[in-house]
This record gives C-alpha cells, structure tokens and sequence, in this order.
C-alpha cells in the first residue's frame, strides 16, 4: 500500500482554472475523504490522481513514484464509479475476474483472488450469479470487489453510493468501512454528503472552487473550523450564524436577545460586524417576548429539530426533545452557553480566535 502526494496541483480546461495549486499528503493506510458542494472540484481531483484527467501544472506522487505523466493503467489505483459498470452478460465471478483475464494471468491465481474478495465482501453465494439478479447495493459491492482482485496500491472511489436508496447507503459505509479495517488500504473517497465524510474518514479534505479549505480529522472540522464555510458545511444540521455586533469589547445580536456575550477571542473595531455560530444542540428555546417564532417542528423520534424564522431573512434550527410543549407559531427566546459559541468575521468569514 502507499501515501498519495499532491504538490502544486493544477487543472485548467483552457483559461478556466477549476483546480487551485493544491497540496495535499495521504498517508500510507489512511481513509481520505474529498468533500464539498458540487462544481467544488473534487471528483476532478480525483481523476487527475487516477490519471484520467492530466495534471495541467504540479506533481502527483503515489508511494514516492512520481505518477503526473504516467498512464492511468500504470500507476496501481483501481478506481469505484458512481455507476456499477459491470457487463450483464457475465457472472459476479466473471465480472470480478475480468480484468486479470485481459492481462494474462494464470486462471489459479484468478480464482483465488477473485474467491478472497468475495469473501471479504460476503458475495460468495452469489458468484454464479449475473448483475440483474443482484441488489443495488450487491452490484456495487460486486464493483469494489473488481477493484480488490486487482491489488491495487490506492482505492478510488467516485460518490460509490449516490445511485443507492438511503437504507443500502447506511448499510454500504459499514461496508466500505469494514472493508478498509480488514485490508488496510489507502483509500480516497468522493462525496458531497458530509454524513458519508464524517463516518467514513481518518482525514476530511474540504474544496470549494478549487481550493482546499481546510484538512483535519472529523472532529476536529466539527469542534474546530477556519472558517464559516466550513462550520457550516461539516454537521448535521448546519451551525446557526447569527449577525452580531461589537460593542464595549462584547458581543451582541438582536436575535439572541442584545444581552452582551463575553468572550476570549480578539475581536475587531467598536461597532464591526461579527457572526455568532451555534450548533443546534447548543440552543434551547423558551416561550418569551423576541422577534423570532417557531415556525415549524421536526419530529425524529428520540430528537426533534425547531425550526424558528424571525419574519425577514433569519432561520435557526433548534435541536430539542421530540416531546417539546411549545405549539408551532408560538414567539420563542434563544437560551444558551457562551462557551459553546463560534465567531466569524462577517467580511472574510475567517474564524476569530
């Protein structure tokens, strides 16, 4: 297995540029997963690593082999599509199979590889088996396990569970990630679902237009973001960002009732604007004179979601006990924790600490 090095890595299609002069290190073993909204650049990122897009500018390195001009054929990665690709004409064995068939090796060492990732997949009563008798989700296991009878140096994956209903997409992470304890491969994973991201990866890679917003394990993106961007794409629900202002040294923010809110971090210039983050579960409402009304209530079972609107543009979203007392279009106050909030710098979005 091996680490995947990118440095100054660039991709233009003509005079537009989509991809930033991006540096990058995965480590040998690691699940890296790329995430952000779409048009953020990653599933090209991804295929410039497996060769099928060229590296406009930059390197790219993979187990210390500079692999920027090499064919995608030669540069040990097996790449996972969205779609399943597997011919129907063929058996789950056959399609495992086929790529080592096409390069000559012996028949042996085809079935036995074919027979340990079927194993490791749990596919093995359904080897005889052609691609219309097989779910959606053991079709895409099917696809992996081609990729792992080849014995690639990293895995590739291309939002591998976007065509799977949301059942099969739980069922299929524990997959992928069981898969990735038991073989221990490099790994790195396309997706715009920060769900996937956050249950999946050892290391979360944001993009946005091109660029690396930020890198950090799942926690430490959620606990502690650079910017507002991050904060808000990484958690589900998103962080609330309430519009504040600075005054006397403090914080304020009508939404959260004008009382000043103390904190550690530098803040700018007397009267500069600020943005307060809250996290759902670090808010609680009760009945009490604001401009803020709880519009509507999410029941989830053990959890529900408030969602308060103020009558112009604000939106806050509320984690609480799916049993709350509070009717829907009641006026509502925000309650919280200082400690547990966040602050932006309302021009750069930068985080302030």
């Amino acid at each position: 297995m091996s680490g995947v090095t990118l440095e100054k890595a660039v991709k233009r299609y003509g005079e537009v540029q989509v991809i930033h002069d991006l540096d990058l290190r995965i480590d040998d073993g690691e699940f890296c997963v790329f995430v952000g909204p779409s048009g953020c650049g990653k599933s090209t990122l991804l295929r410039m690593i497996a060769g099928l897009e060229e590296t406009s500018n930059g390197t790219i390195h993979i187990g210390g082999r500079d692999v920027t001009r090499i064919d995608a054929a030669d540069r040990g990665v097996a790449m996972v599509f969205q779609t399943y690709a597997l011919y129907p004409h063929m058996t789950v064995e056959e399609n495992m199979g086929f790529g080592l068939r096409m390069n000559g090796h012996p028949k042996e060492e085809i079935r036995g590889k074919v027979s340990e990732a079927a194993r490791i997949l749990k596919l093995g009563d359904y080897l005889k088996r052609k691609p219309k008798a097989l779910s959606g989700g053991q079709r895409q296991r099917v696809a992996i396990g081609r990729a792992i009878v080849r014995g690639p140096e990293v895995f590739l994956f291309d939002e591998p569970l976007s065509n799977l209903d949301a059942e099969l997409r739980v069922d299929m992470r524990i997959e992928i990630a069981r898969l990735h304890k038991e073989i221990g491969a490099t790994m790195i994973y396309v997706t715009h679902d920060q769900v996937e991201a956050m249950t999946l990866a050892d290391k979360i890679v944001v993009l946005r237009a091109g660029h690396i917003e930020q890198v950090g394990t799942p926690m430490h993106l959620y606990s502690d973001p650079d910017n507002k961007f991050v904060a808000g794409f990484i958690g589900s629900p998103s962080m609330n960002f309430i519009e504040g202002t600075v005054k006397d040294g403090k914080v304020v923010a009508s939404l959260l009732s004008d009382v000043p809110i103390e904190t550690d971090v530098t803040l700018p210039g007397e009267g500069a604007p600020v943005i307060v983050g809250l996290r759902p579960q670090h808010l609680s409402v009760y009945e009490g004179a604001s401009a803020l009304r709880l519009d509507i209530r999410e029941r989830l079972g053990g959890v529900a979601y408030d969602y308060l609107v103020d009558g112009k543009d604000a939106r806050i979203v509320v984690e609480t006990r799916s049993d709350g007392e509070i009717p829907e279009g009641t006026q509502v106050a925000l309650r919280f924790d200082p400690a547990n909030a966040l602050y932006f710098d309302a021009t750069t979005e930068r985080r302030l600490r």
